[in-house]
């Protein structure tokens, strides 16, 4: 542990190297952390203009949940811009309602996940999972037009669970007799048809590996086969944002850009190494064991865009994902509503404490570790009402972070207590205001 991270007990699963060492803001189904190191003169004005009341910041304040209300549609330059890591699945629900305040969100997201038909995919053809980034470009896609709605349908789509079916399905889609093509211009349908129709060509290539269709995303294999065809991840998203016509300001980045396969590891309490993602969170053998270390066997370059977007937001956000898996190989830490086999046991300050390790990388070469406090890397929590992780105040204050801000939550039948998605979205942006007066009143009082 990092001098200086104080916790209730010590954290042992928090091995996790990472080629951040930045301030971010941390949000969760469970508890969300924020830093805001910037903020522009029109986001302040446009903040100004809209809220109307203002979430407590003191730990021990009542629950409550501040209003946000936008009084007109302002430009984009005009809204408040956020950066947010996320993984692929739990931040979804939050990013529709967040663009309807807000369309300046850049979604860093991790490459990793090797579940579902990505498996088949990376598999088959190799490269970056796309599955992740696939998922949040779809949740911001375009729903204006009839067409912007069938395009997504059909990108949303998923094939019939029997083999045999997906592949009649498949062929019916990339031969364009499918129904789902119905509403689709013939601009848009022939360079979607184009892209299925390279990806059906590159595993047919594999003579020596059968693909899959069973459960496969459409999204995700238009996606394979722009990357393959461009030998490029980032063009791929730039081709998939346009065809489903995300706003311009809208970025869904990969917190690696790279085209090459990314496989994470961990290390089981009794020396069992386990790869690949989705046997470290949902273990196929059906005999949990909790997690002890979760790496990446390489220090892979953090994406250029992302460094360039974490200099620039007026606000940035770890928000829901996998503990280690999800957050901190994309050098992100989310916490759940709700303890997984990744972070059995630990307390909101324990979270904390391996964000801070994450970031600081306490383990692998000391001459690289950093010394910084945990309240250099989060100076907020949000924490969802009747959630089950303890909220242990005294350690977070220990800790240097004095901000716990209580959110309403709703209750998700598959997951359990999760953040409302809109409430989330005003507590996030109050507390954006508040800390722009805050910096305004320090600045006001150092000029006197």
């Amino acid at each position: 542990m990092a001098d200086g991270v104080l916790a209730a007990s010590p954290v042992q699963n928090s091995f996790v190297r990472s080629p951040f060492s930045h301030p971010f803001l941390f949000a969760n189904f469970s508890v969300a952390a924020v830093v805001l190191p910037y903020w522009s003169a029109a986001s302040t004005q446009y903040l100004r203009r809209s809220c109307v009341t203002m979430a407590s910041t003191h730990c021990n304040s009542s629950p409550a949940c501040s209003f946000f209300v936008p009084q007109s549609s302002p430009k984009p330059s005009q809204q408040p811009s956020l950066l947010v890591f996320s993984g692929g699945t739990a931040f979804n629900c939050v990013a529709e309602e967040l663009k309807k305040v807000t369309t300046r969100v850049a979604h860093v997201l991790p490459v990793s996940d090797d579940g579902g038909s990505t498996a088949e995919i990376v598999r088959v053809v190799g490269g970056p999972a796309v599955g992740d980034i696939r998922s949040r470009c779809l949740r911001l896609s375009d729903e204006s037009t009839s067409e912007a709605i069938a395009v997504r349908r059909l990108l949303g789509h998923r094939l019939p669970l029997d083999a045999s079916d997906a592949k009649s399905e498949w062929y019916r889609i990339v031969e364009g007799e499918h129904f789902l093509w119905n509403g689709v211009s013939r601009p848009y349908g022939e360079t979607i048809r184009a892209f299925l129709a390279y990806f059906q060509n590159e595993i047919l290539r594999r003579t020596s590996d059968s693909f899959c269709f069973s459960n496969g995303s459409i999204g995700n294999f238009f996606f394979a086969g722009a990357r393959l065809f461009f030998q490029s991840l980032d063009a791929a998203i730039f081709l998939f944002s346009r065809v489903s016509q995300i706003p311009t300001e809208s970025l869904v980045l990969p917190v690696i850009s790279t085209n090459d396969r990314l496989t994470l590891g961990c290390e089981l309490w009794d020396g069992e190494i386990i790869r690949g993602q989705n046997e470290i969170s949902h273990p196929t053998t059906g005999f949990v064991q909790t997690v002890n270390k979760v790496y990446l066997q390489i220090f892979p370059e953090a994406n250029a865009s992302v460094l360039e977007q974490l200099s620039t937001v007026d606000c940035i956000v770890y928000s829901m994902g996998s503990l280690f898996t999800s957050i901190s190989p994309s050098l992100v830490l989310l916490l759940n509503g709700s303890h997984d086999r990744e972070t059995t046991g630990l307390s909101a300050s324990g979270f904390v404490t391996a964000i801070t390790d994450a970031l600081n990388r306490t383990y692998g070469d000391p001459h690289k570790c950093l010394r910084n406090f945990p309240s250099d890397y989060i100076n907020a929590l949000l924490v969802p009402k009747d959630g089950q992780i303890p909220v242990d105040v005294e350690c977070l204050v220990a800790q240097g972070i004095f901000r716990v801000i209580m959110v309403d939550s709703i209750n998700d039948p598959k997951v359990g207590t999760v953040f409302d998605p809109n409430s989330l979205i005003n507590a996030l942006i109050n507390l954006i205001y508040h800390s722009v007066e805050e910096a305004m009143a320090n600045f006001n009082s150092s000029e006197s």
